[in-house]
Parts: structure tokens; sequence; C-alpha cells
């Protein structure tokens, strides 16, 4: 009986073993058929790309191919002497954007971007790319190098042209601001970072982005009147190209709104209108034939557009004229509002100011004034200044030092905030008035404060009155009733000020 048992057994382990033998003969030879049916990735895309995205893709490729060829990246050696640059200390914070650490001992080398604007080897750029600079080194997108020679510049724009041999090369086509529209798909173009031949794409988030505080810090006649765009944008970029889907040159690069030195949502990029028009003169005369009116201005409110008897904000309004300037000789006054300019409408003190940048001195432009209640045109000829080609002031803010002042004659208006007192002798001479009100305090976080009103000025005009005194002053202020506004024309040393509060 055992020996039956174990003779199953036998037979039992013997079926076994020829079975497992079998299983991986077979696993041996067909094992890597096996492994080939499993498909390692999808045979098609789960998604059938939509004719139009398909071509928005396209034009993607086609514009950066076109295009790239154009951009170079710049390289600079400044003489360390020269490297306490005010102007990149501008954009030292919110603006970072030059290719170099901002470091008082920076590096003796530094970087940006360029684009080729003819076959010749003409290069506009950023002007605190280049200045100071002592060696500009291009290096095409051949990966070529070429030094440079510097045409021109212009600080109040930021632009620069400087001119490279050996062509002839790559240039773009310019294209025109008429046509560039919020929401249109663009590309930037450049060497951020080092990284070369750099292309991101983004849209047009606004144009005619102004009061950044970029430029002005240098002069309040400053141009900025950007696109903004979402394009990614980062150190190094400055001077580089924003193009649209055409190929076609819209803008030149030149900042980023950050704290942290790097792209966070959104660039500015110089408009092409008046980059053409700067570059023009730079080529021609090394220098810019800009014409001025000779105004200095602000962008209007809600309240002063009020006190004016505007039904809606627009325009900008006169805080002052230049003596014998051209405004001046055309018959523009304090207090005027500036509604168009050749037919173009004016919202901001930034519009007016670009317009104003694309002309040239000797040309004539006829602005549409909004005055006691009416509009009038105004033919302005256009006339240069010795200075850096003054256009239109945007407003200078004179400073806040609380001044002590003993004389019982001061009269203060506790709703609005501030104090005036009666003209000195002196301050009669200072400010080259015979009378008004000086303001010797304005309080804190007060209507007069907050409406931008400062200390150390004199209330030539309130209400369109001539104000003679303090006393006066109060009785124009004293007939208004709750929800009236009243406007202020205040002088001070360096500048005029429109101020309007609403009485409350």
């Amino acid at each position: 009986m055992a020996s039956n048992k174990l003779k199953k057994i036998g037979i039992i382990s013997i079926v076994g073993i020829i079975i497992i033998a079998i299983i991986f003969s077979l696993n041996t030879q067909f094992g890597s058929h096996l492994f080939a049916d499993d498909q390692i990735g999808a045979s098609k895309p789960p998604v059938t790309l939509n004719p139009y995205a398909k071509a928005v893709n396209d034009a993607l490729q086609e514009a950066s191919k076109a295009v790239i060829p154009a951009v170079v990246s710049i390289k600079v050696e400044i003489d360390r002497k020269q490297q306490q640059n005010p102007d990149r200390d501008m954009f030292r914070e919110f603006f970072r954007f030059f290719g170099e650490p901002f470091e008082d001992q920076g590096p003796r080398e530094a970087s940006g971007s360029g684009v080729i604007i003819s076959e010749s080897g003409y290069v506009v750029t950023n002007n605190h790319v280049i200045e100071n600079a002592s060696v500009i080194i291009v290096t095409t997108d051949d990966k070529k190098e070429h030094k440079a020679t510097l045409i021109g510049r212009d600080p109040l724009t930021d632009l620069a042209v400087i001119k490279i041999d050996g062509g002839p090369f790559p240039y773009v086509h310019f294209g025109d601001m008429d046509n560039v529209k919020i929401g249109e798909m663009v590309i930037a173009v450049g060497n951020p970072l080092g990284l070369n031949s750099t292309v991101t794409a983004g849209i047009i988030s606004a144009i005619g982005r102004g009061g950044l505080a970029l430029l002005r810090e240098r002069s309040p006649y400053a141009v900025e009147n950007f696109i903004q765009t979402d394009a990614a944008i980062n150190p190094g970029n400055s001077g580089g190209g924003l193009f649209n889907l055409e190929g076609s040159l819209i803008g030149i690069n030149t900042a980023i709104a950050t704290r942290t030195g790097t792209y966070i949502g959104y660039g500015f990029a110089i408009p092409i209108d008046l980059v053409k028009s700067v570059v023009l003169d730079l080529i021609d005369d090394g220098k810019i034939n800009r014409g001025y009116i000779g105004v200095q201005i602000r962008t209007i409110d809600e309240i002063i557009a009020k006190s004016v008897g505007l039904d809606k904000v627009e325009g900008v309004v006169v805080n002052d004229v230049v003596k014998k300037g051209p405004a001046e000789k055309a018959g523009i006054e304090p207090g005027d509002v500036i509604l168009e300019i050749d037919g173009n409408k004016v919202s901001t003190s930034n519009e007016l100011q670009s317009q104003v940048a694309k002309k040239r001195a000797g040309d004539k432009v006829t602005l549409t004034i909004w005055r006691d209640g009416k509009k009038i045109n105004k033919t302005v000829k256009l006339e240069p200044r010795d200075t850096d080609g003054d256009t239109a002031s945007n407003e200078v803010i004179p400073g806040e030092d609380d001044t002590s002042w003993e004389d019982k004659k001061e009269v203060k208006f506790d709703k609005l905030g501030f104090t005036v007192n009666y003209l000195t002798s002196n301050q009669k001479d200072d400010y080259k008035v015979d009378k008004g009100a000086f303001i010797t305090r304005v309080e804190r976080n007060s209507v007069a404060a907050n409406r931008g009103m400062a200390p150390n000025g004199v209330i030539v005009k309130a209400d369109k009155k001539d104000v003679a005194s303090p006393k006066e002053l109060k009785k124009i202020i004293d007939s208004k009733t709750t929800g009236d506004v009243i406007i202020f024309q205040i002088k001070y040393i360096d500048s005029n000020r429109i101020v309007a509060m609403e009485i409350n």
C-alpha cells in the first residue's frame, strides 16, 4: 500500500516538473511577444487640435522663427567710477530689469538686449543698457561678435541707438500702434538671465500705461506711455523686442513690475510709434529734435472734472504755462483742460506727453481746450529747448516740510485741514507774487493732504477768483456748501499746481 502511494507521488512530481518546464519554455520562447503587445505610450494624441488653435500655434512658431535673427545680445564694459548711475538706481527695486546685479561695487560687465532695425546694422536698445559704457559688444544670432558705436540716446524715453558693421543684417518690420489692441497675442524676444534668443508669449494687457515713476524720477518731462504685457520678461530683456504674430515690432521691452528682480506677472514696453520717432532723430542728428508745448499738466480726476463743469472725467488740466513759451503764445492759460491733440482724445498726462514727444520742433498741433464751460481750439507751434527735450511736464510735487508760523493773522480751515497766513515781503519776492495766501500747514490725512495740497505754497486763485489775502480766501470758501467743489491754483517755488477739493 505504501509502495503504491510512493509511486503516485512520484508520478505527480514528474508531471509537475514537466508542466513547469513547458511553461518556462513557453515564457522563454514567446515572452518577447507578450511584452511587445504592452505598448508604451498611446498611439495617438487624446485631442484633435482645433484648426483655430493650430493656426495660432503655427503663427507663434512662424513669428518666432522670423524675428529671432534680428534680436541681439548686448554686453557692455563700464568704468568703475561711472557705475554709480542714477538711472540704474531708478530700476533698482520696482523696475529691476538690466542684467546686472545692483551692488555698490558691481561688476565691470553688464548685459542686455537689442533689436536690429536696418540692414546696415543700426540697433535700438534701452538707454540704461548702454549709458556710461566704455565698450559695447553686440552678439548676433549667428554667434558673431561686433563692436558697436553709440549713435545717440534719449534718457527721457529710455531709448538709444547703436551701430554695428559687417552687414547685411536681418532686421525687423515696424508695426503700427493704431492696430495694437488689448488682448492681442504677442511674443517677447530677448536674452534674459544670459539665455540667448529666448521667446515668451502672452497678450497685450494694457496700452498707454503711465504713472509708474520709472523715468520721471529723473525728469518731470520724461515720457512714460508703456505697453503692458504678461509675456514673461526677466533681467537681461532690456532693449529686446515685443512682436505681434505677424512678426512686426510693436515695442521695446524696458521694465518689469517686480519686487524680487524677476518676472512676477507684468512687463512694460515702449510703443513702436514713439520708438520710430526717437530712432529717426537719433540716426539723423545724434540727438532729439523734440518740440515742446510749455505746459505743466496733471491728469484730471472726478473732483477736478466736477469743479470745471465737465460731465465726465477726461483730459488733463494745465497747472501752469512757461512764460513766453509756445502755450502762452497760443493763449493757453492755467486751469484750462486739454481734451484733444490733433483730434486724438487725451485722458492722461502721459498720453499728451507721448503725442507731443513724437513731434518735432516747428511742428504745429491743435489742442482742443475746455474753458468756462465750452470747447475752444488753440494752435500751438512747438519750439525747441536747450534742455533734454522738455515736452509737457507732469506735475512736480513740492516738499512737505512743516513750517512753524506764529503770526496771529493766520486763518485755519479745519474741515479741509490746512492753514494760511499773509505773505511777507520776502515771500512775495521768492514766489514772484504780489498777493495771495501762504500755506503754512497741511494736516496729515486731511482733505487737503489727500487732494495733493502741500505747505510752502501760495494760493493765488480759488474758485477762479484772485486771492488777495487769507481773509478773501475765507470768504470764498465760506460761500460754499456741502457737495460744492472748489479749485485752488497754487504757486510753489519750482512749480504750480491745481488742487480741487469737495466741501464736506
